[in-house]
């Protein structure tokens, strides 16, 4: 039988990191998403067997049936879709999904409404802010992000979270610093407008940047590769 203590020593050890983190900065702990994408199906279930309940996948197909994989297996996750998402995959998700990550279009909003609607549930959302206005990325460009805000108001089956920001894919998490702190920016504007359903979310940093994501607001990270690393378990 597999022995899965690396993952076991991955996940404790990201715990305790971003514990430590909080109580340096004074806040709230982060909420840990974990990104299963690179684990095996048997990696899953040993993550979720040493607790981990906030599972992330990017592909809605994936999502679903990993979702019923856990369910089968009598775990209760809380799954975040946190790719982009098309519309005609609203609908494998509706049904299951605690958090989607990538809303960047009013099109999608509108599709997303129609499939909550259709199975009597409000779907948490989270605006994808393109922070760094990457022509290649998807997400709402920073100067419009409070305007279409806005105009999910008038869509009653969707509630609007927070905001999601990927920043670009640089070397230097250091680097990733100034969109993240833009993006806090706005997320406090939109705040402050009582824009957001419930308790505001913040999703902002990976596995490379979530040290400074947490530094400058985030109340949320999505790390994945790190809690299947076999070879650096102490280096999480």
């Amino acid at each position: 039988m597999e022995n899965y203590s690396y993952i076991k020593k991955n996940y404790e050890a990201l715990c305790l990191e971003l514990d430590s983190i909080a109580e340096r900065l004074g806040v709230p702990r982060a909420t840990l998403v974990c990104v299963t994408k690179s684990g095996t199906d048997e990696e899953l279930l040993a993550l979720a067997g040493f607790g981990a309940a906030d599972i992330g996948e990017n592909r809605p197909g994936e999502l679903k049936r990993r979702g019923e994989l856990l369910l089968g297996e009598g775990f209760e996750p809380r799954l975040h879709e946190i790719g982009t998402l098309q519309r005609n995959k609203v609908k494998y998700i509706i049904d299951k999904v605690a958090l989607i990550h990538s809303l960047d279009s009013y099109a999608l909003a509108v599709e997303i409404d129609k499939r909550a609607a259709a199975v009597g549930r409000r779907v948490p959302v989270l605006i994808e802010v393109n922070s760094a206005r990457e022509a290649a990325k998807g997400g709402i460009m920073p100067e419009d992000v409070e305007a279409f805000a806005e105009s999910l108001s008038a869509l009653s089956s969707i509630e609007v979270k927070g905001l999601m920001t990927m920043g670009p894919a640089l070397d230097n998490p250091e680097d990733v610093r100034p969109y993240f702190r833009l993006t806090k920016e706005i997320f406090d504007k939109l705040k402050n407008r009582q824009l957001f359903s419930g308790e505001p979310v913040l999703s902002m940093g990976m596995s490379d940047s979530y040290k400074v994501a947490i530094e400058e607001g985030s109340t949320l990270v999505r790390v994945g590769r790190k809690l299947f690393n076999k070879g650096e378990c102490e280096n999480v």
